[in-house]
């Protein structure tokens, strides 16, 4: 994991004192609030419904115990106990006060971390695949590149003023957990004719209003030739891109309006300009920070206790069919820990949870977190003969739910209980959804799902890319739910198709019911995933399923 040197430690700690002076001459009334808000959004902070909120960044979702412990710290001694996982692979705090934000961000700078970036128009929190540095699948691990990333996106002169938020994400793998295909610059590592590594680049994803999927302008880039190509984007971006229109300033539209072939071009002619000025610096970079991403030194024991334990107890073979992925390491195993408890807020944790995570990762998992975009946490590294031990301490904190990559491991933005842009409930919606499927006892059966809720247009739920997406709108006054089929996020990504008129809020867990039925009915056997089944059927069946009374009609 990368710590901070020297200009790291005092960047962050000028950057928590000049805050600190903002936020006492905000309370002395120095300052205005039109007058503080660019302020506190270069810092992370936010203006709620009901209150601030502090958004820290976790860089490429990657975090140790000292971290985790520090973030329960926050939760109990300046907010209310816990903490809300996003899916940019930040933690957010919604009922921070004002006068208390200095502590915060001093305390956070205790442990190497901050909030700079975590909003405004610049470059935000890089995200990358939550099984990094794990996964057997992966070519490199990406988290060095996320990490130079970091590094150079960081108080950049160039973009901290860009026409839009930007956002980053990357992965190491074929298998893409990362959806980078949604994001303004998307990174997959691939390997060329000669098995050398390089990166994919896909430029003009994201969802909110106008969802698109982002287009390859690059097959193969050298790793070498990373941060100049991504410099080159954003520079063009940052010429072309709109400021008359917040909604057609991000990246996407620009590369709508002028064209794949064009702004290629541009990017081209840009990265040969300043290609030569890096001159090796960035890559005698990115060895220092390599090293600190060293793989943990393995340990070599029986499996024995996890494989007894599978035949055993069944609540325990459940958890390992669904919460653990395979280990580049045969004696490993990847555990993802679901925030996502039937009933639950997904992505709350809290404190005590935090500290048990903390614990179980000092002792079993080699002091490494991930937070998941998907609003789970990751130990990413643990030995088979400790998952029984780790198990039963995650049973007793009520961390065991197995359901990862089910039904109820639904992805939900805070909506309308907290957020003051969303139009609707999304927390609400998923616990109902979570409980029915929970009380049907369906969950196993129907396999894998992806369920994903935004209570506004800005989608930060994620729902154009759920195999189901719901998106709540307001209308008239009323709450309105519309459903989206056939979203996807990985390597094989689509938008959802809008299945028809929207629903009333007691009307969704139902009208998903139905859509599940008319899954189960249809598929071709067990193996075939409702994302499968769709593709082969298209949505006509699955429209029957939700609007019955428009099949009463066209029969009468």
């Amino acid at each position: 994991m990368y710590k901070y040197n020297d200009f790291d430690e005092a960047f962050v700690r000028t950057r928590v004192a000049q805050f600190s002076q903002q936020v006492a001459r905000r309370i002395d009334g120095s300052l205005t609030e039109d007058e503080f808000k660019p302020l506190r959004l270069m810092n992370g902070l936010y203006l709620q419904l009901h209150a601030y909120m502090l958004r820290v960044a976790i860089p490429y979702g990657t975090l140790d115990s000292r971290k985790m412990r520090q973030l329960a710290h926050i939760a109990d001694t300046w907010d209310k106990g816990y903490g809300h996982f996003t899916t940019r692979q930040n933690i957010q705090y919604n009922w921070p006060k004002l006068s208390d934000v200095p502590a915060i961000l001093g305390a956070l700078a205790d442990v190497e971390m901050h909030a700079i970036q975590t909003s405004g128009n610049t470059v935000r929190n890089v995200t990358a695949d939550h099984f990094a540095g794990a996964a057997a699948d992966e070519i490199a691990d990406p988290r060095p590149y996320a990490e130079l990333l970091r590094q150079w996106s960081t108080d950049h002169p160039e973009f901290q003023f860009l026409p839009r938020k930007f956002k980053i994400a990357i992965t190491g793998a074929p298998n893409d957990r990362a959806v980078t295909k949604a994001h303004d610059i998307g990174l997959r590592m691939v390997t060329n004719a000669a098995g050398e590594p390089g990166f994919e680049v896909i430029v003009g994803g994201g969802l909110g209003r106008t969802p698109l999927i982002g287009q390859t302008v690059r097959e193969f880039l050298p790793e070498a030739d990373l941060l100049p190509y991504v410099e080159a984007v954003l520079s063009v971006y940052n010429l072309l891109g709109r400021r008359d229109n917040k909604f057609k300033a991000r990246i996407k539209i620009t590369l709508h309006e002028t064209g794949k072939e064009e702004l290629s071009r541009m990017i081209e002619e840009r990265f040969e300009e300043i290609r030569g000025s890096f001159s090796g610096a960035d890559q005698a970079l990115l060895e220092e920070i390599r090293a600190a991403f060293a793989p943990p030194a393995f340990k070599t024991a029986p499996t024995d206790a996890h494989y007894a334990a599978q035949a055993r107890d069944p609540a325990y073979r459940a958890w390992a069919d669904t919460n653990l992925a395979r280990h580049r390491n045969a004696d490993y195993a990847i555990v993802t820990v679901s925030l996502k408890a039937h009933g639950a807020t997904p992505g709350d944790a809290s404190s005590a949870q935090m500290r048990v995570l903390a614990e179980l990762a000092e002792t079993y998992g080699h002091d490494e977190l991930r937070i998941s975009h998907e609003q789970n946490v990751i130990l990413p590294h643990v030995h088979k003969g400790d998952l029984p031990a780790v198990h039963a301490a995650l049973k007793a904190a009520g961390l065991a739910t197995a359901n990862v990559g089910l039904i109820s491991d639904i992805i939900a933005c805070p909506g309308m209980d907290y957020c003051s842009l969303a139009t609707a409930r999304s927390i609400p919606i998923a616990t109902q959804i979570a409980e029915r499927f929970k009380e049907l006892d369906l969950e196993h059966e129907i396999g894998p799902m992806k369920i994903k809720i935004s209570g506004c247009i800005n989608a930060c739920g994620h729902h154009h890319v759920g195999h189901i997406g719901i998106l709540g709108l307001d209308r008239a006054g009323v709450e309105n739910y519309q459903i989206t089929l056939g979203g996807d996020g990985t390597e094989t990504a689509s938008i959802g198709e809008k299945a028809g008129p929207g629903f009333a809020y007691d009307e969704v867990v139902p009208a998903i019911e139905r859509l599940i039925s008319a899954y189960l009915e249809t598929r071709l056997e067990p193996a075939e995933t409702f994302l499968a089944a769709f593709r082969r059927l298209g949505p006509a069946p699955f429209k029957a399923a939700l609007y019955p009374e428009e099949g009463n009609r066209n029969a009468a």
